[in-house]
């Protein structure tokens, strides 16, 4: 029998049948709800008379509705009835289903893809579902982690603790070397992004290897993980190793005492085996990659900080180059215009990509002793980190700075709650996405890593972190 990547063997020991048209039924570990869409599930759930299989399997978390201020009245502080209604509805239905739930009011508070490794939830060899498309970011752990509709499949796993799936092939993503002064592991997944296209990566299981990715801290190897659907994979793994194990160990819902012992030795196995094959496999050289930010309404559009806006009449593809001139059109960016010269008006930190507690020294280091030139916010990923972060003094280095410190939540990643970037406004972000729209109709998004995005706060530009 020839070897097993990492993905194959967790896929493998959670399969409970197979059907004639080629899915498999496959048992959930752990689900995570958050309110986007949910409602519809649990709205089928009552007319198909159902409950949940497993409750304790399940939590609910309210992360994208919420807003990041105005906490202490509760959803009576939500000026939007809409909004305020769909906070409502995640608390009745996560009362009514008996599902754990962690919201407005909860000392755990904060975004799905933060608090699950936080907490220790996300653990190797899992199968994790929610429905958010950013749920491959718990893959970091070694975790098979898989987005799923807020409708239907949703309702299917609550009410049965499985999800009928399609097996996809396997990618992996090997960078090796060492990064450069300032280069982050944002920068490293928007240039493999950049290379293979955000549908690069479509069907296909990622696995990321090589030493670079091995020599990344948790909070990096999330932030690469928490990207891989911006190349089009809706899975992304990276395997456990010392760097897992040290991260998860006395974590609240880690395996203690003896389960402890019993799981590393579980874990361990995990690994790809040395004779494992992918159906798909591209390298990238660590010591050529630099700070990247995104120029257009794609995060493939994305280049060098010391690059220049590119120009379509230069691309030979008419459909990459129609977009091209969209996406300038749209960001009112005019070809070989340096990346630095263009201006911002203001800067968020947050997401569930980059606002962890090592993404907020990042910023803070840069932001320290200094003044931001545009406004802007910043939200941690939870209230853990928000602690943290306070009791290290990260959040006074952004109010002196002039940014705010707000609370955590999903916030102007998607501005489901209500915050959002005015028309017309240009936001340098550590959001995963720049879609026309994305952060409020109009906006005009650049997303990079927090140290770049603190940078352009204080220059009041697009700026290179290197030089600060």
């Amino acid at each position: 029998m020839s070897g097993r990547t990492l993905f194959e063997k967790v896929w493998g020991d959670h399969v409970v049948l197979r059907s004639p048209q080629g899915e498999e039924l496959l048992y959930v570990d752990f689900n995570m709800i958050n309110e986007g869409q949910s409602f519809l599930a649990f709205d089928q759930l009552r007319l198909d008379g159902r409950t949940a299989r497993r409750p304790q399997q399940n939590l609910a978390v309210t992360d994208h509705y919420l807003p990041t201020i105005n906490r202490d009245r509760g959803p009576a502080g939500i000026a939007n009835p809409e909004i305020r209604r769909v906070v409502e509805m995640m608390d009745e239905n996560a009362t009514e289903f008996k599902l754990p739930h962690v919201g407005w009011w909860h000392p755990d508070q904060g975004i799905a893809h933060v608090i699950g490794p936080e907490l220790g939830i996300s653990q190797p060899g899992m199968l994790i579902t929610c429905n958010d498309s950013h749920t491959a970011t718990h893959g970091a752990c070694g975790v098979l982690a898989v987005p799923i509709g807020g409708g239907n499949q949703l309702r299917h796993v609550i009410a049965t603790q499985t999800i009928w799936l399609k097996k996809p092939r396997t990618m992996c993503i090997v960078v090796d070397g060492s990064l450069p002064h300032a280069v982050t592991a944002k920068d490293v997944i928007l240039s493999i992004i950049g290379k293979i296209g955000v549908g690069g990566a479509t069907g296909f299981a990622i696995e990321f290897a090589g030493s670079a990715i091995r020599a990344m801290s948790m909070e990096g190897r999330l932030t690469i993980c928490n990207m891989s659907i911006e190349a089009g994979a809706r899975i992304g793994m990276i395997g456990p190793d010392e760097t897992t194990f040290s991260f998860l160990h006395r974590r609240r819902y880690a395996p203690k005492d003896a389960d402890w012992e019993r799981a590393l030795a579980y874990w361990k196995r995990l690994s790809t085996d040395t004779d494992a094959s992918f159906d798909r496999e591209i390298s990238f050289d660590a010591a050529q990659l630099a700070p990247m930010v995104t120029w257009g309404t794609s995060p493939e559009d994305c280049s060098p900080v010391d690059g220049v806006v590119p120009d379509p009449s230069e691309i030979g593809d008419s459909d990459r180059r129609r977009h091209v001139e969209r996406a300038l059109d749209y960001m009112k960016l005019k070809p070989a215009t340096p990346l630095q010269q263009i201006t911002i008006d203001r800067v968020f930190i947050g997401s569930c990509t980059n606002s962890r507690i090592e993404d907020l020294r990042a910023a803070a280091k840069v932001l320290k002793g200094r003044k931001a030139r545009v406004p802007g916010m910043v939200s941690p990923g939870s209230h853990g980190v928000k602690r943290q972060a306070e009791a290290e003094g990260l959040h006074q280095i952004f109010l002196d700075a002039g940014l705010e410190w707000r609370e955590p939540g999903c916030s102007m990643c998607n501005g489901s709650n209500g915050e959002l970037v005015a028309p017309g406004e240009r936001c340098a972000s550590t959001t995963n996405r720049n879609f026309e729209g994305r952060q409020g109709r109009g906006a005009l998004t650049h997303i990079m890593s927090p140290a770049m995005v603190a940078t352009a706060a204080v220059h009041g530009q697009l700026s290179d972190a290197r030089r600060m």
